[in-house]
Parts: structure tokens; C-alpha cells; sequence
């Protein structure tokens, strides 16, 4: 049991990087689509270029979206045609009626007043018996209306209606010759006292029209397996087109995916996971440092995750907004906070995942391929702002040439180009300017360093760097010359010159807690190591780089700058308290181990600049009487030295850059002692 935990406890961090990928895999492949997917590219209008296809099953043809219409449009044409009486109107328009009849006959005498209202409400009666239609009501002679009374349907031709706009002439019609006379009167009256009581029966409209749109099949007609569907270079068009269309559909359906549900599966796992493990393979062979880092391992893997995630919410709530989706803030975020190689591989490999999902697949992959290389190869300065509104103003541009050159393609034309599609490229990147923001949460999230954080630590007002010219002014103005010499170095090698600087102004903070045994901080001729041995001496200078950790880690440096500290001396000997030791102690073996810096040593180019050009720099001062032939001469053998002892065998420096770095040294100090360099005839 003991052997168990014990295997447990060593393989810990490769355990977790197996939960971390099978994790993610199945977080990936839960947000995948569940159907199946068309195995055919096919585009409308253009021929089509695979061999011919024949029905793989029985499949119903989808009916397009115009015959939809069609047929929506008749089902609420019949919907609106079921009207009802509102026996409320009848009864009120009686009762105003009966009010009013007064006013409009006060000159007719009493003895027929009584007889003429009486037969007046029995017209009145026979109207709205009769029905009368809405106002403005645009009369069809062919126009029939579905009447509801109680349980019954009765259809009637519109003409049969009453109709206010027609009272004029009705009236003669329906008043008798006794009250001709008074037509005008009751001309006067009903209108005043006649409303239309015909009115649409939204309840049962609605009620039809959910039953009808229930059973309104979205197909028409059947494939039978084995029959042709498209012939290789006939066009796609028409019933062809909708033949494809209705095939990928069905692929796509649930009735076809349940029998394949785990194949479908298992396909699109063993996708998800080649991809993962292939980012996971390339961070092994490039990024070994960054592969044994479960922290930003881990915060790399959510990023696509994110991605992914944010893509398939857009394609669930409208697949045409897919473009506003700012997958161009993965390259960005990740050129941020490591490089730009490894920044452009994790969003291939998005993109290529994202491909299965997205409708126009080829297209899609395209142009966020090109966007993605655009915005890797901006500037890397992303803290200042003008740099970032560049980039993305460049991903934009991109965005609208590839989606006008596909219009080309497709059309012939820009005629059918949508303006809400390039809408949505500027949404787009308006939200990849969120890129900044989304750093800072991310740095505070997994404690991780940008450029951003790194210009911050490189202002010399911070209160470390302060203590430190405070307490150490010479350790501080010597910080300053390797950060001027490592950041020139560092630009003429393409290195990260902004990380370099930074490091090489912390790199020394450790000689804070005994300044004045560091030549640089000592005022006088009289040096404290006069009373110390040259062991004693020698741990002294060697504990300032774990003194220079200890305080770093205090005020909550990062580790990439810790590891500036960390590296700055490698595993070098101090080599002048060694000599020191040995023409004291010539009778005795010295060890060397004894004035050794613990390491590691440089394993990166930034950490590789640093120790040259501190080594450099700190030995510049010994010089007597400078010119160019001894400045080219020590800066030659002082790297020279460090290199034979492999200093620089950890980190991906190659020769050439070495020799580059010994010129801009060389060319920096001379400037620094203001010596001219003879340039060849």
C-alpha cells in the first residue's frame, strides 16, 4: 500500500495532466453536437465536384423555406376567416336606441312617434341580425367569412353582410313606405347607434392555427435508398439543392443519430482528443518549462475551452452571429502571456475543432486562420494602446477582404453582400479590444505575468525598486546599466526586450540585506571582507541570490522575474574568493563547490542576455584606461568563459545570437566610455 501512495505521490503532476486533458476532452465533445455530420462540402449554384451520389437510406425531401411560407400563409388566411356575432353590441346598440330616438324625430307628432320607433327597432333588429362587418371593410363579391354561433360554422359570402359604409342606400331597402318619409332621420339615428358586431374569433383563429401549424409537415415526398441524388459536376440547384440539404438533415437528425449515438461519440472524442494531445505534444517538445507547469498548463486548456464554449452559446441562439464571436482574443491573450508560436498553434487547433460545428466549415476555418496569423504577427506590444486598436483594426480588415473575395467567388458580385454581416465583423472587434481587460482578470485568476504587469514593475518609482536605491545605490545604478545593455541585446535578437528589463532591474535585489559587502555599494578602500576568510566572503555574495528570492517572493514578484534571480549567476564560481582561498591555502585542497552558485542555470534566451550582459557590465568596471581592443577583448573572454562551462547549455540560444549579443555589448559599452569604433575602409 505504501509502494502505491508512494508511485501516487511522485506521479502527481503527470497524473494530473492526464485528468486535466481527459477533462477538458469531455467537456469539449459534451458541447459538440450530438447528430451526426454531412461528410460533402457543397455550395449552391457551383457544381458539384465529388463522385456521384446515390440515397444511403430512405430519407424524406424538406420542403424549402418559400413552400413553408406558402403554406403558413394559407393556413392564416383560413385561420382569419372565422369570424363571430357579438350579441353585446345588439343589445347596447338597442338600448342607445331607444335613448336617442327623441332627439332625431322631436318634430314628428305623438300618435306616430310610438308607431314609428316600434317598426324603427324591428329594422334595427333585422341589421344587426343581419350582421354588420368592420369598418373599411374592402368587400370581395367571391369573399367568404366562417360565421361561429355556438357549436355551429356557417360560411357566408361577405356580400350578405351589412354595411355602415353602405347605410345610405340600404336604408331604402329596409324601411318601409310608411317610413320612407323619415329616412333621413333614422339615417341620422343608426348611425350613431349601429356598430359593427361581426368580429374575428381570436380564440378559434389561434386554435386553428396551432393545430394546422402542428400538423404541417416540414416534407414532401420520399427517396428510397439507392436512388440518385446528384450526378459528379451536375449543378447545385433546385430540387438537387434540396435533396443535399434534406440528406444533411437527416444525418443531423435525432432519428438517425440515436442508432449512432455512440459511434458519432466516439468519432468526435477521438478528434477532440488528437487535437488536445497534440497541443499537449508540441508544449512537451518546445515548451518543456511550460509542459511541467500544471498551473499554466491548465489555464492554456481553458482558454480553448472558453473559446469553444462561447461559439457554440452564438451558434444555439443565432448560427448568423457566429462571426461576432472574438476568437482572435486566444492568440492574443496567449501571445500575452507566453509567445506568439505557441499563441498561433493553440488557435489552429481551436480553429480546426471549431470546424465541426460551424455551418460553412471551409469558409469559417479560412478566415479565422488568416485572422489568427494577422494578429500574431502585430506588434507585441499590446500594453500600449495604439498597438492593440492596430491589431484589431488588421483582423477586421482581414475579416472584410475574405468575406467580399467569397462573394466574388460565390456571386459574381458584391450586390448580395449583407451590411449586417460586416456589421458583425466590427462587433467583432470591438469585442477583441475586451482582450486587455480579459488579461488583467486572467493575471489575477491563475497569478500569471503579462507585458501589462511587466511594464508596471518596470517603473523605477515601485517600492522595491526605491528600497533598493535607498539602501543599495550602487547595486541599483549597476541594475540599471544591465537593463539599458540586456534590453539592446535582447531587440537585436528578437527576444522579449520588456521581460529582460524587468528582470535585470530585480535581478540583484538580494544584496539590500548586506549592501555594503558588494564592491559597488563600498564608499571607501576599506572592505568588510578584509575581516572574513575567503569561504566566509564567498557565501556571502553567493546567499545574495537566495536572499534576491526570499524577497521577491515577499512582495509577490513574479515567478518569470524570480527566475531572472534565480539564473543571473547560474552555476558559476566566484571566482575571485576561489584564487583568494587557494594562494591563502596553498597547502590544502579547495573545494570549488564551496564558491558555486546553486543555479540552475539560464534556460531561456531572456535569462541567457541577462547573465552576459550582468557579467559583462559588473567586470567593465575593473577596466583601467578603457579603449575598444580591451573591451572586445574581456566581453570575448568573459562569454567565452561561460560558455565552456556550459552555462548557457539549458537555454535555446543558438551561437550566432551569442555573437550578435557579444557586438551589441561591445558596441553599448564603448558608447558607455565614449570610445569611437574604427569601422573598416
Amino acid at each position: 500500500m505504501k509502494r502505491y501512495w508512494n508511485w501516487l505521490f511522485y506521479n502527481q503532476p503527470l497524473l494530473y495532466k492526464g485528468f486535466l486533458f481527459l477533462t477538458f476532452c469531455g467537456a469539449i465533445l459534451y458541447l459538440f453536437p450530438k447528430g451526426g455530420k454531412f461528410q460533402y462540402e457543397f455550395q449552391k449554384g457551383f457544381p458539384w465536384k465529388h463522385a456521384t451520389l446515390y440515397a444511403p437510406f430512405d430519407f424524406p425531401i424538406l420542403k424549402t423555406e418559400a413552400e413553408l411560407g406558402r403554406e403558413i400563409a394559407l393556413l392564416e388566411e383560413e385561420a382569419n376567416s372565422y369570424y363571430r356575432v357579438d350579441t353585446v353590441v345588439g343589445v347596447r346598440g338597442k338600448e342607445r336606441y331607444q335613448q336617442k330616438f327623441e332627439r332625431y324625430f322631436i318634430n314628428v307628432s305623438t300618435p306616430k312617434t310610438t308607431a314609428i320607433k316600434k317598426e324603427g327597432a324591428q329594422v334595427l333588429d333585422r341589421i344587426f341580425k343581419q350582421g354588420i362587418l368592420p369598418l373599411n371593410w374592402n368587400v370581395d363579391t367571391s369573399e367568404t367569412l366562417r360565421l361561429i354561433d355556438g357549436n355551429t360554422e356557417k360560411e357566408r359570402a361577405v356580400t350578405s353582410f351589412f354595411q355602415m359604409e353602405a347605410m345610405q342606400k340600404n336604408l331604402g331597402r329596409l324601411l318601409s313606405d310608411s317610413l320612407a318619409p323619415f329616412q333621413e332621420n333614422f339615417y341620422k339615428l343608426f348611425f350613431e347607434v349601429l356598430a359593427p358586431n361581426i368580429v374575428p374569433d381570436s380564440t378559434f383563429q389561434q386554435k386553428i392555427l396551432n393545430e394546422g401549424r402542428k400538423a404541417l409537415s416540414p416534407t414532401r415526398g420520399l427517396i428510397k435508398k439507392g436512388s440518385l441524388i446528384i450526378a459528379q459536376n451536375e449543378l447545385v440547384d433546385g430540387e438537387r439543392y434540396q435533396r443535399l440539404e434534406s440528406l444533411a438533415a437527416e444525418y443531423q437528425s435525432s432519428s438517425w443519430s440515436d442508432r449512432k449515438e455512440f459511434m458519432i461519440a466516439t468519432g468526435y472524442a477521438i478528434l477532440i482528443g488528437l487535437a488536445l494531445f497534440m497541443l499537449l505534444r508540441f508544449i512537451l517538445i518546445y515548451r518543456e518549462k511550460l509542459f511541467n507547469n500544471n498551473k499554466e498548463l491548465t489555464f492554456i486548456f481553458f482558454n480553448v475551452f472558453l473559446i469553444v464554449a462561447l461559439t457554440v452559446v452564438v451558434l444555439n441562439f443565432d448560427p448568423y452571429l457566429v462571426y461576432s464571436v472574438p476568437i482572435c482574443i486566444l492568440p492574443l491573450t496567449l501571445k500575452a502571456f507566453f509567445d506568439a508560436r505557441l499563441g498561433l498553434f493553440t488557435h489552429v487547433l481551436t480553429v480546426l475543432l471549431l470546424g465541426f460545428i460551424v455551418p460553412n466549415s471551409f469558409e469559417f476555418v479560412f478566415l479565422q486562420m488568416l485572422a489568427g496569423i494577422v494578429s500574431i504577427q502585430s506588434s507585441t506590444k499590446l500594453y500600449q494602446r495604439a498597438n492593440l486598436f492596430i491589431s484589431v483594426g488588421q483582423i477586421v480588415l482581414i475579416y472584410l477582404l475574405v468575406h467580399i473575395s467569397f462573394a466574388f467567388i460565390h456571386e459574381g458580385s458584391i450586390k448580395n453582400i449583407a451590411l449586417t454581416t460586416l456589421g458583425l465583423f466590427l462587433l467583432n472587434g470591438l469585442l477583441t479590444l475586451f482582450v486587455q481587460p480579459l488579461i488583467y482578470l486572467f493575471e489575477r485568476l491563475f497569478s500569471l505575468t503579462s507585458d501589462v504587469s511587466l511594464l508596471e514593475l518596470s517603473d523605477t518609482n515601485t517600492a522595491l525598486l526605491r528600497e533598493l536605491s535607498d539602501q543599495a545605490p550602487g547595486t541599483f545604478h549597476h541594475s540599471l546599466q544591465v537593463a539599458n545593455l540586456a534590453e539592446a541585446a535582447a531587440s537585436h535578437i528578437g527576444a522579449n526586450t520588456l521581460l529582460v528589463r524587468v528582470g535585470a532591474l530585480y535581478h540583484d535585489i538580494g544584496k539590500m540585506k548586506k549592501p555594503t559587502y558588494f564592491s559597488e555599494n563600498q564608499k571607501s578602500e576599506i572592505s568588510p571582507h578584509h575581516e572574513l576568510n575567503p569561504q566566509q566572503s564567498a557565501s556571502i555574495i553567493i546567499h545574495h541570490v537566495r536572499e534576491g528570492i526570499a524577497l521577491a517572493k515577499k512582495h509577490k514578484l513574479p515567478e518569470r522575474i524570480i527566475d531572472f534571480i534565480r539564473t543571473h549567476h547560474g552555476s558559476s564560481v566566484v571566482y575571485y574568493f576561489y584564487k583568494q582561498a587557494q594562494e591563502e591555502y596553498p597547502d590544502q585542497k579547495i573545494d570549488p563547490k564551496d564558491f558555486q552558485y546553486p543555479g540552475p542555470k539560464p534556460f531561456s534566451k531572456e535569462t541567457a542576455i541577462l547573465m552576459m550582459a550582468d557579467a559583462v557590465e559588473a567586470a567593465s568596471k575593473s577596466l583601467k584606461n578603457p579603449n575598444l581592443s580591451k573591451i572586445e577583448s574581456f566581453v570575448q573572454q568573459i562569454i567565452q568563459k561561460q560558455l565552456e562551462e556550459g552555462q548557457f547549455s539549458n537555454s535555446n540560444i543558438t551561437l550566432s545570437e551569442i555573437e550578435e549579443i557579444k557586438k551589441v555589448l561591445i558596441r553599448k559599452l564603448s558608447n558607455i566610455y565614449h570610445l569611437r569604433i574604427e569601422y573598416p575602409e
